[in-house]
């Protein structure tokens, strides 16, 4: 896949229309990044967990065709649901990054991996494998709304969602 041209700065300047109609959204900076990558975009496969990441697993084994796959993990900080292993197989199944709304952990073994993900911190307790959560649904990432299908788009100045692909 070849990677996309773009600066979140040079977007938003180029789109306020859609920011003014809510099509196009800033993501509060909250988030820390890591991944080899630090600039990544694509469109968004939504998952809604609470510390338990089997759902995280599960799409991660699937091919990610340059998609970001966004989870709601209530922004917890108390476990990780994003580990090197996973980090390694997102790498290895295409996708173009991760946005978790939570914590990962092994950050090491994810700035290894070729690929770009932004958490809100690291944290070394794993979570639970239970399978509970939801797939495909919209998903609240610290109060801005993401669709499945939405384009991601992150850079070392921040994250934006929207609701159309913005590059040329």
């Amino acid at each position: 896949m070849t990677a996309i041209d773009f600066t979140c700065c040079d977007l938003l300047d180029a789109n306020e229309a859609l920011q003014a109609q809510g099509r196009l959204a800033v993501l509060p900076p909250l988030f820390k990044s890591y991944g080899a990558l630090t600039r990544f975009a694509g469109p968004a496969h939504t998952l809604k967990v609470f510390e338990d990441n089997a759902l995280v697993r599960a799409a991660l084994e699937q091919a990610g065709a340059g998609r970001v796959l966004v989870v709601d993990g209530g922004g917890s900080l108390r476990t990780a649901l994003v580990g090197g292993k996973l980090g390694q197989l997102a790498q290895d199944n295409g996708w173009a990054g991760l946005l978790v709304f939570g914590c990962i952990r092994d950050a090491e073994e994810i700035n290894a991996c070729r690929i770009g993900v932004r958490a809100l911190n690291t944290m070394p307790q794993k979570s639970s494998k239970q399978g509970f959560g939801s797939v495909g649904a919209v998903v609240d990432i610290a109060g801005v709304k993401i669709a499945p299908g939405d384009w991601i788009y992150a850079d070392a100045d921040g994250v934006l969602a929207a609701a159309q692909a913005l590059h040329a």
